[in-house]
């Protein structure tokens, strides 16, 4: 069996589960040390982080939250929130 090694967009869909359990069990100090550290990394990145952090991180946190009714605004820092509102702009939602 051949190790399968992990692209960056499993690991940001893994650390977004990570983020997503933090929010569910009510840590949100830790849920808000996540996304910090994915707006460090969408920040200071390469592109193909950046990419990873827009399109699978925060689409699956923002989208997770939407559906239990959390508010965004309050949880995402700034740049991710700013990443986030242009995903909902772009949608044309």
């Amino acid at each position: 069996m051949k190790n399968k090694i992990a692209t960056i967009y499993e690991k940001a869909e893994r650390f977004a589960e990570i983020t997503k359990i933090a929010i569910i069990t009510g840590n949100i100090n830790r849920a808000k040390k996540c996304l910090a550290l994915a707006e460090r990394l969408f920040e200071t990145g390469s592109n193909e982080t950046k990419n990873a952090i827009s399109n699978v991180y925060v689409f699956s946190v923002s989208s997770f939250m939407e559906l239990r009714h959390c508010s965004i605004s309050n949880l995402f820092p700034k740049l991710l929130k700013a990443e986030y509102i242009k995903q909902i702009n772009t949608s044309g939602v």
